[in-house]
C-alpha cells in the first residue's frame, strides 16, 4: 500500500498536474490560441516552479514537515488542474503551471524520499522501479482521457475532467503513505559510509543529469507538436504521447532489472545512448515507425534515468540521499526551463523543431561522456 501510495502520487502529480498539459496543448492551440512560443514559455514557468519547489527541499530536514508540504503538494495539484479551465489568460495559466511545478516537486523529490525512508526503515529493498511506473502510469492515464473527451467537449471540460480524476487520486496518496515518525528510526552509526564517491564524481553526475534535463524537457513539451508537424503524421500526436507512457510505466522496473547485472553507471550509459537515437529518429525520418520508435525510446529511457539515479544516490549516499538527490534535481531543473522556452522560440522562427533536437542530441552526448569518466573513477577506486 505504501508503494501504491506513491505511484497514485505521481500520476496525480507529475501525469495529471504535469503531463495532462502536453496533450492538451494540440486541443488549446487551435480552441484557446495558443501558439509555439507561449506553449514553451508556459512549460518553462512549470519547471520554474519546480525548480523552486526542488530549492525548498534542499533546505529541509524535519521529515515531519517534508510529509505536510507532501500532502499540501497533493491537493495543489489538484487546485491547479482546475485554473487552467478557468478563463483564457496567459497570467492565470501562467501562474497555474507555476504551482503545479511546485506540486511536482513535492511528489517526486518529496514523495520519493519519503518511501525511500520507509523501505529502508522496515528493511525493504532499496529500490524505487516500482514508484516511479506511476510516472508512466500517469502518461497514459492523462492521454487517453484526453484523447478520448476530445470529441465530446471543448478544452476546458477536458480540464475539469481532469481535475475530478485528480481528486479522486488524491484519496489513496494521501492516506496509504503513512506518517514517517511511524516505524524504527534509521540509527546513524547503522549508515554505511564507506561506498561514498569522491566529489568530482558527484560533479560528473551532476553535469550528466542536467544533460539529462534537456532530454526530457523537450520530448515531455513537444513530442505532440513535433509528431504534428510531420507532413504525414497530423492527427497522429496523441498516439504517440500515449506510447510514451505505455513505455515509460514498465521501464523503472525493467532498469532496475538490468542495473542488477550491470551496474548503474553502464545502465545509465545504455539509457543514454538509446535516448539519442530517440532523439535523433524525427530529424532523419519523417515517417510513423520513425515517431513510434522515438516515442517508444523516450518513454523507455527518461524515467529510467531519473529512477536510475535517484537510487544509486540513495545507495551511493545514505547518509543525506534527499539534500544529494534535491541538488541534482537542480540542475535537471534549470535544464528544464531553459529548454522549452528555447525551444519553442526557435520553432515559431524557423517553423521546426529539427533544430532543437539536433542540439538536445548532443548535449546528451556530452552526459554519456560525464558517465564514461564516472565509470573510470569508479574502476580506479575498486582495484587501489
Amino acid at each position: 500500500m505504501v508503494l501504491a501510495s506513491g505511484i497514485f502520487a505521481l500520476v496525480l502529480t507529475m501525469g495529471v498536474a504535469r503531463f495532462a498539459y502536453t496533450p492538451m496543448l494540440a486541443y488549446m492551440q487551435p480552441q484557446a490560441g495558443i501558439e509555439d512560443d507561449l506553449a514553451g514559455w508556459l512549460a518553462g514557468w512549470n519547471y520554474l516552479g519546480y525548480l523552486s519547489g526542488v530549492l525548498l527541499v534542499t533546505r529541509l530536514k524535519d521529515l515531519m514537515l517534508k510529509d505536510r508540504l507532501y500532502r499540501i503538494g497533493l491537493a495543489l495539484a489538484v487546485v491547479t488542474t482546475a485554473m487552467m479551465a478557468l478563463a483564457e489568460s496567459p497570467l492565470l495559466w501562467s501562474t497555474s503551471r507555476f504551482l503545479a511545478g511546485l506540486s511536482t516537486a513535492a511528489g517526486l523529490m518529496l514523495g520519493s524520499g519519503l518511501i525511500l525512508n520507509w523501505l529502508i526503515r522496515h528493511g525493504h529493498r532499496s529500490e524505487l522501479g516500482v514508484h516511479f511506473s506511476g510516472l508512466g502510469i500517469g502518461i497514459v492515464l492523462s492521454g487517453l482521457l484526453v484523447e478520448l473527451t476530445a470529441p465530446l467537449t471543448d478544452w476546458r471540460g477536458q480540464w475539469w475532467l481532469l481535475t475530478l480524476v485528480g481528486a479522486l487520486l488524491m484519496v489513496p496518496a494521501w492516506r496509504w503513505l503513512p506518517r514517517p515518525d511511524q516505524g524504527t528510526p534509521l540509527a546513524m552509526h547503522s549508515v554505511d559510509t564507506s561506498n561514498q564517491p569522491p566529489l568530482r564524481w558527484l560533479w560528473l553526475l551532476q553535469t550528466a543529469y542536467l544533460c539529462a534535463g534537456f532530454g526530457y524537457a523537450i520530448n515531455a513539451t513537444f513530442t505532440v507538436l513535433i509528431t504534428e508537424q510531420q507532413p504525414n503524421l497530423t492527427g497522429q500526436g496523441g498516439l504517440m504521447w500515449l506510447l510514451v507512457g505505455l513505455a515509460a510505466a514498465p521501464a523503472p522496473i525493467l532498469w532496475d532489472r538490468v542495473a542488477r547485472h550491470l551496474g548503474y553507471l553502464r545502465t545509465l550509459q545504455a539509457a543514454y545512448l538509446l535516448q539519442i537515437v530517440g532523439i535523433l529518429l524525427p530529424v532523419l525520418s519523417g515517417s510513423l515507425m520513425a515517431a513510434v520508435v522515438g516515442s517508444l525510446l523516450f518513454g523507455l529511457t527518461f524515467i529510467g534515468i531519473v529512477s536510475l539515479v535517484l537510487t544509486m544516490v540513495g545507495v551511493r549516499f545514505p547518509a543525506y540521499p534527499a539534500q544529494i538527490m534535491a541538488r541534482l534535481t537542480l540542475g535537471y531543473g534549470l535544464a528544464q526551463i531553459v529548454a522549452p522556452v528555447a525551444a519553442g522560440e526557435l520553432s515559431e522562427f524557423t517553423g521546426t523543431f529539427n533544430g532543437s533536437l539536433l542540439t538536445i542530441a548532443a548535449i546528451m552526448l556530452l552526459g554519456l561522456l560525464c558517465l564514461s569518466a564516472m565509470r573510470r573513477i569508479t574502476t580506479r577506486r575498486q582495484t587501489n
